[in-house]
């Protein structure tokens, strides 16, 4: 009997863009809605605290002084959040693709939670040092996004990519 002996070389494997981008503006809209929630009705505060606290990176912390909605403070906190959502998600979906960890659902949501926390320690322990007002909101009500974040940007990816 004779076994079929195949040649397994690494072959680079290029995401699909698009779909990236997709799947990870899908996936900071529903990170979005969970701090919004999560801060209004589970902690008490305002919702408009974190778009504060995100417009803060573009406008400087003088817009810390007031947890106010403000429409423009709004709009730039969400287009912040999404750059920075769709470029970490763009990396999310290279490593997936070029590490070809795409064969089941469990090991994307396993990739895109490990992703996540990584996300959550970088912004939180690391990018803290020139945005300082986030080290006060560390914990599982930050680090559950994150993940929450991760596991549906990589299971978004991996539904919306076609199968090579």
């Amino acid at each position: 009997m004779e076994l079929p002996m195949h040649s397994h070389r690494w072959a680079p494997h290029v995401p699909n863009w698009p779909v990236a981008a997709v799947a990870e503006f899908t996936a900071g809209a529903v990170m979005m809605v969970l701090e919004l929630l999560w801060s209004a009705l589970v902690v008490g505060a305002s919702p408009w605290t974190i778009s504060h606290m995100v417009a803060a990176i573009v406008m400087g912390p003088g817009v810390l002084q007031s947890a106010d909605f403000s429409f423009n403070l709004v709009a730039l906190a969400l287009a912040t959040h999404y750059v920075l959502g769709v470029a970490f998600g763009i990396v999310l979906s290279a490593i997936i693709a070029s590490l070809r960890l795409d064969s089941s659902a469990r090991m994307v949501v396993l990739i895109g939670a490990a992703f996540g926390l990584a996300l959550y320690v970088l912004n939180f322990y690391g990018m803290v040092r020139f945005f300082p007002w986030f080290a006060g909101i560390r914990g599982w009500a930050t680090v559950a996004p994150h993940l929450v974040f991760g596991t549906t940007a990589a299971l978004m990816y991996w539904k919306l990519s076609p199968n090579d």
